[in-house]
């Protein structure tokens, strides 16, 4: 698996620790500058949703976490024979077109 993502520019970072340095972040320069911190902190003090978020990753390329589709998509696919062979149970694209998705409260 890391020779694929290393063939990609490709690094992992686990979920719950990107969580935990935006609550952390929230705290040292005000958490009135981060709209989801709230949110973000009950989340990661739940115990279910932190072993969940602990086994979750996301996938930067180039230290980037949103990236060209083409980028994406060839990631995907490698990484797709991967699915199932105990290292990775599923791989979610997600879409980060703002159209398309819910946008943070204000």
């Amino acid at each position: 698996m890391f020779d694929t993502l290393v063939s990609h520019r490709a690094a992992p970072k686990c979920l719950f620790d990107a969580f935990a340095e935006y609550v952390a972040t929230g705290k040292k320069y005000g958490i009135e500058r981060y709209p989801l911190y709230e949110w973000t902190k009950a989340m990661i003090e739940n115990p279910a949703k932190r072993e969940k978020y602990l086994k979750s990753f996301a996938v930067y390329v180039d230290d980037r976490e949103v990236y060209a589709k083409a980028a994406a998509d060839a990631l995907e696919t490698a990484l797709q024979r991967l699915v199932g062979c105990g290292l990775i149970a599923r791989i979610i694209k997600p879409d980060t077109n703002p159209a398309n998705n819910p946008q943070p409260p204000e």
